[in-house]
């Protein structure tokens, strides 16, 4: 019998394994080099250096960047785009838009795919979903001869108006399956039926680019693993924070394209609920970028407005992630103006910050905080040393055109970064309408932990807390998810006119089509959960809000009433007696996955056991340096309390605690630290 369950995250740079032992309870990491020529023989060697017999794995759960790596690189196989006639355009005319409106020189980035593979056939559909003219099968059956003559690996049919009857695209798929039947074909009724053209088509084109490449790798995967013995399901994390089995991983490719990110979330709400928050922001800082996500009320923020690359956007359910450039090996520099800037640039892992003597020789954050003696001269527990000489010399390029010390051009480095990382945390939840004091912290990633309090602090959150693990946090988010998938459909209709009858006949469909893709996976039917949710919007207005809604449906009214409570709360207004329009319904159907139960420990050893020594640490707030103790995290006893200023080092981070906060170890070894003096209010 089985007793480990297996989750593993495929970085840029490292592929990080978390082994659960589930009858000693036991948690163990290992971390080794990525392999992105071929991502699956980097899991297959992480998981061989975990010493895990396959065997004895009874869950095996990672998150990939295949999917965002290939949209990234542009490396996707040969994909035909067949519109309706006249609509061959439309991928790339988008919505007419830029990233940045006011850059005269800036161009979007060409569509997936380019337009000598976009074609068209006569059919067409009105908006009510009659067939005006059934799709020209002649015409049809030329345009696949020539996709034949040019080596096509996949196609997207979108058809206009396919998302209320998607009966032409279902016949131009059937004649391309029966000419070629080793294509990878997707529909834009079966991808995402919802009605703007260019997100619909976007989608759906993504989801062609990246079926075959998936496909792949899901299969090599899989055949890898279970030769060398594990039975069991290979489990995909996907961009609305569950997971995929091998079997539909290939018909909703594009899901993966934000997989990687989507386990850190997951990992920062799940610690933030066993230390008793219902509400939390997630900060992920790694080496060249930061993740921020935001959970309210136990569920994590989801949004439909997300993409790889701006201008083609991904019309799935992704949990809200804001990513910014501000990581340990983000650069800083001084602008034209005069100003200080941090980000976001990054030294990367080659040549990597000035104080790895890998040939960096611009001033990073790592270097400011090793100059700080905020980190040690040792990481990794001894396994890599920093040159301090190295970086005070690149931190003097910033220093001298200011006149500041080599110390306070440092501090004003780490200022800058602290800066850049607040304004993110404003944008998801101000601006969304939460008060990030009732919120708790979870810092993690590589360098999260060195920032955590000082941001805290800016942003008057009074808890932070570190996760046991912070380097490989994300890993662990792989093990705390569920299969699921969201099925939705564009349903236009004035509330007051709204049918409960023909409403729950919908939904009753969706739950429908929802359930047998869980089945096909392969959960049984006690594991299913079903939830709905009904898009409302002010008569005339673009977007729209998610309400839940009860199953069956009793009444609009309560869903009417939150309605309006969310638009007060997102957009600061709401007029209840404005008209309201259903815009679209959602079915989220859950496979439940039974989660690990994490290991708690009792208070063991005394806390000057753990005591390294100390160290003299910068520190603003107490007018330079001061002397900090600096303690061994794996030697910390549960239970345990100090006050800062004072330095914890582990394997894979540092934990930075100022002078003003304090620090205490809780029973799953998760490190709370909180202000002095947001206690004492």
């Amino acid at each position: 019998m089985g007793k480990y369950r297996v989750a593993v995250d495929v970085g840029g740079t490292f592929t990080d394994v978390f082994v659960f032992d589930e009858e000693q309870g036991e948690i163990t990491v290992t971390k080794v080099s990525s392999t992105p020529d071929n991502p699956a023989r980097g899991i297959l060697e992480g998981v061989k250096n975990s010493a895990v017999p396959l065997q004895d794995i009874t869950l095996f759960s990672h998150g990939t960047t295949v999917g965002t790596n290939a949209l990234i690189t542009r490396r996707l196989p040969k994909t035909a785009f067949i519109a309706s006639k006249g609509f061959r355009d439309v991928p790339e005319i988008r919505r007419g838009t830029k990233l940045e409106l006011w850059d005269a020189y800036e161009d979007v980035a060409p569509p997936y795919i380019r337009r000598r593979d976009r074609f068209e056939v006569l059919e067409r559909v009105d908006y009510n979903g009659k067939v005006l003219t059934p799709l020209d099968e002649e015409e049809a059956r030329d345009l696949v001869r020539i996709l034949k003559r040019r080596g096509v690996q996949s196609v997207a049919i979108c058809f206009m108006n396919a998302y209320v009857n998607g009966q032409n695209e279902q016949r131009m798929k059937e004649i391309i399956q029966e000419e070629m039947p080793d294509v990878y074909v997707c529909t834009s009724s079966d991808t995402l039926p919802e009605i703007f053209e260019h997100e619909r088509f976007s989608t759906t084109i993504a989801n062609a680019v990246l079926g075959p490449i998936v496909s792949k790798y899901i299969q090599e995967l899989s055949a890898s693993l279970h030769t060398d013995g594990y039975d069991g399901d290979v489990l995909v994390l996907h961009s609305g924070g569950g997971v995929m089995t091998s079997e539909t991983v290939p018909r909703y490719a594009a899901r993966l394209a934000s997989s990687g990110i989507a386990a850190g979330a997951i990992a920062s709400a799940h610690i933030a609920k066993l230390c008793g928050f219902q509400n939390a922001i997630g900060l992920d800082m790694g080496g060249t970028s930061t993740d921020i996500s935001l959970m309210y009320n136990g569920e994590l923020r989801v949004t439909k407005d997300w993409y790889i690359e701006y201008g083609y956007p991904i019309g799935f359910p992704s949990i809200e992630i804001l990513t910014i450039g501000a990581g340990g090996g983000s650069l800083a520099w001084i602008d034209e103006g005069g100003s200080l800037r941090n980000g976001p640039q990054s030294a990367g892992a080659t040549p990597g910050p000035a104080c790895y003597e890998r040939g960096g020789t611009e001033p990073t954050n790592s270097d400011a905080n090793l100059v700080l003696g905020r980190l040690g001269t040792e990481l990794l527990d001894g396994q890599m040393t920093l040159n301090i000489e190295k970086a005070q010399e690149v931190v003097r390029h910033i220093a001298e055109p200011f006149g500041y010390t080599e110390e306070e051009a440092a501090n004003a480095i780490i200022k800058v970064a602290n800066a850049n990382m607040c304004d993110a945390l404003r944008l998801i939840s101000v601006r969304r309408g939460y008060d990030p004091r009732d919120f708790a912290l979870v810092v993690f990633g590589g360098a999260g932990a060195l920032h955590g309090a000082h941001l805290a602090k800016e942003m008057e959150i009074p808890t932070v807390i570190v996760p046991p693990h912070p380097g490989i946090t994300s890993a662990m988010g792989c093990l705390l998810v569920d299969v699921r998938h969201d099925i939705s459909k564009t349903y236009l209709v004035n509330v007051k006119e709204a049918s409960l009858t023909e409403l729950e006949k919908e939904y009753i469909n969706m739950e429908v089509e929802a359930a047998e893709l869980l089945a096909e996976e392969g959960v049984a039917d006690d594991h299913i959960e079903l939830t709905r949710y009904i898009d409302m919007r002010y008569m005339g207005q673009w977007r729209s809000l998610s309400i839940p809604i009860s199953r069956p449906i009793g009444s609009l009214e309560e869903a009417l009433e939150q309605f309006h409570k969310e638009h007060e709360r997102e957009f600061a207004f709401s007029n209840p007696e404005q008209g309201v329009e259903i815009y679209g319904l959602r079915v989220t159907a859950t496979g439940v996955v039974p989660k690990p139960d994490l290991p708690t420990s009792e208070p063991e050893g005394r806390l000057e056991d753990a005591i390294k020594g100390t160290r003299s640490v910068y520190f603003e707030e107490s007018g330079g340096f001061t002397e900090s103790t600096v303690y061994s995290r794996s030697l910390l006893p549960v239970g345990s309390i100090f006050m800062g200023p004072a330095i914890i080092e582990q394997l894979d981070s540092t934990v930075v605690v100022p002078p003003e906060f304090i620090a205490e170890v809780d029973a799953y070894k998760n490190l709370i630290l909180t202000c002095k003096d947001k206690e004492e209010k």
